[in-house]
């Protein structure tokens, strides 16, 4: 059975730092291009970046590019989002997931391709 679990979200000042774990099992994280996205409340899910298989490339939404990185350790299948300078914009749930479709990201590729969505882990930026 295929499971992401996100972790390390927490609440944080502005202009902090948070890394965010997403912990995979039952599938092999490079065989898939992995995700990140987001939602505040009373907003739709956004892209926040995404992880290609085929030639390790990450794409970053403009909106936190410079100040968020990603990473992944195959041994231990997992995927860090590390968030520096954290704005109180950056307030969300934060998830990953895998694209079925695609090895190599495409910016605005549909959220109907990705799959095994974890329960989130919340990021709080505030004072």
């Amino acid at each position: 059975q295929v499971r992401f679990v996100e972790s390390g979200g927490g609440l944080v000042q502005p202009g902090g730092s948070l890394r965010l774990s997403c912990s995979a099992s039952g599938l092999t994280l490079g065989d898939y291009a992995i995700g990140w996205f987001r939602q505040a409340p009373g907003r739709e899910r956004e892209g926040v970046s995404c992880l290609s298989a085929s030639d390790g490339s990450v794409y970053y939404a403009d909106s936190v590019k410079g100040r968020f990185t990603v990473s992944k350790d195959n041994a231990k299948s997992t995927v860090y989002l590390q968030m520096n300078s954290l704005k109180p914009g950056d307030t969300a749930l934060y998830y990953c997931a895998a694209n079925l479709m695609r090895r190599r990201c495409q910016p605005g590729a549909p959220q109907h391709e990705y799959a095994y969505w974890g329960q989130g882990t919340q990021v709080t930026v505030s004072t």
